[in-house]
């Protein structure tokens, strides 16, 4: 079949549904998740919920300790038994992972940690001095350290849940299993475990190339460890950084800092076009989770699908085997990734509806995502900007802003990584250097909780 490729079409499109990256200003994004935050952190009505952790940047740990460390979130639940060397390197034991209960249809709250101990129950074996409880959905910290849920993201269904304690349904769940528990269960968030497993591994300025040649250069520690950031990109967004002011709590320190959750996916970043609310209707929580939308890998995949879906039908995009994909009902993030990686001889959903001679079909579904990929990276570089300049961090040189990243979405997602760090960049340097290094941390989410678990 005979196709065409017209990339002045192709961003025309992009501009007239209003999913085109230049139909967001940096400046506006930058200046409203600022106010956002400001209105969150105040108690007033906010896109941002700025949720205190109760947790502060933490540089050491307990050597020869074992703690139990779960991460709930996202597609999957991770579960090890972890211990730190003198070092303050973590040392896996046990690791096992799952698919996240309620991810594969709707649980009670009693089946969700029911699930949850039966998984738990043989890193047990041994006792643990501490339980790290990472739960990567909005929850309000109460007095005793317990939290409740206050919504569900990623397409998770769990019922009866919201507002209900969490550590506490936790040790029900493991007193009926007669297991014996620590006094210590520390709930946190992924980002506030990103945040505190950056801070273990990010060298704390900027690494020197005198270094590989085995110099023995002096040990210049920053001055505070405050302007760490964790970000989560991956099956969700979110990020977490280090705040000195929390006036809706009453809480104010220069010198130690809280930890404080935005709840970033829920930015109303006031851009969204036509076909963003049109997907934004399909899903199971309309009208939420904005940001979160329009650039995680929950999401991608399916916004993307519904963006060639209207390509298809306004004759932008044309090829044999169209009605093929007007029949598609879902498309993962994972198979218009493998597609973009590799568009001449991927196999998966998109790839297989292409004949060899329908090259300008392929280069039209590369151009659409390339500028859903751009959009992603522009709002979530102007989200850590707005932080950068909130805190007016990154300015000294010798202890840069550090930034750790978890998530396959922005370290593995077609050209994402390098798009966000040429935003982010370009953003800081605005208004004079600024300095920050941005860094993908291992398995943050469990070693970050096995930190938080110890005294």
């Amino acid at each position: 079949m005979k196709t065409n490729f017209n990339l002045a079409e192709i961003n025309g499109f992009a501009r007239y549904y209003g999913f085109h990256y230049e139909c967001c200003d940096s400046g506006t994004l930058i200046k409203s998740f600022r106010v956002a935050m400001e209105r969150g952190l105040s108690g007033r009505d906010s896109s941002l919920a700025m949720i205190p952790s109760g947790l502060s940047p933490r540089l050491h740990t307990g050597a020869g300790k074992k703690v139990l460390a779960i991460d709930a979130g996202g597609t999957n639940l991770r579960v090890a038994r972890i211990s730190f060397d003198g070092d303050s390197k973590p040392v896996t034991e046990d690791k096992r992972g799952m698919p996240m209960p309620g991810s594969n249809g709707p649980l009670t709250r009693e089946e969700f940690f029911s699930a949850l101990a039966d998984f738990c129950e043989p890193l047990f074996d041994g006792g643990v001095d501490g339980i790290g409880f990472c739960f990567s959905y909005p929850m309000e910290l109460e007095p005793d350290g317990d939290g409740v849920p206050l919504s569900f993201s990623k397409e998770i269904e769990l019922k009866d849940m919201i507002g209900r304690p969490i550590v506490k349904g936790f040790r029900e769940a493991l007193a009926r299993r007669k297991i014996k528990t620590p006094e210590r269960i520390t709930l946190l968030n992924d980002t506030v475990s990103a945040l505190l497993c950056g801070i273990l591994t990010i060298p704390p300025m900027f690494p020197s190339k005198f270094a590989v040649f085995g110099q023995n250069l002096p040990k210049i520690m920053p001055a505070t460890d405050n302007e760490a950031v964790g970000l989560i990109l991956g099956t969700g967004f979110n990020i977490a950084y280090c705040e000195k002011s929390v006036p809706k709590i009453g809480f104010v320190s220069e010198n130690e800092p809280q930890i404080v959750v935005c709840e970033a996916g829920n930015f109303n970043f006031g851009q969204q076009g036509a076909l963003d609310l049109e997907f934004d209707s399909s899903t199971k929580d309309p009208g939420v989770h904005t940001a979160e939308k329009v650039i995680s890998g929950a999401y991608l995949g399916p916004l993307s699908l519904h963006i060639l879906k209207r390509a298809v039908k306004d004759g932008l995009l044309r090829f044999e085997k169209s009605a093929e994909l007007l029949a598609m009902d879902r498309l993962a993030t994972k198979e218009i990734n493998e597609f973009l990686q590799a568009p001449l001889v991927a196999g998966g959903p998109i790839a297989s509806l292409f004949a060899p001679d329908e090259d300008d079909a392929r280069k039209t579904v590369i151009c659409l995502e390339s500028i859903i990929t751009e959009r992603a990276a522009l709002i979530t570089a102007s989200a850590l900007a707005a932080i950068a300049s909130h805190c007016g961090s990154a300015r000294d040189p010798l202890a840069p802003m550090r930034i750790a990243v978890e998530g396959s979405t922005f370290s593995m997602y077609h050209f994402l990584e390098e798009a966000v760090r040429a935003r982010l960049r370009s953003m800081l340097n605005a208004d004079g250097p600024r300095f920050c290094v941005v860094q993908t941390v291992e398995q943050a989410s469990l070693f970050g909780a096995a930190v938080a678990a110890l005294p």
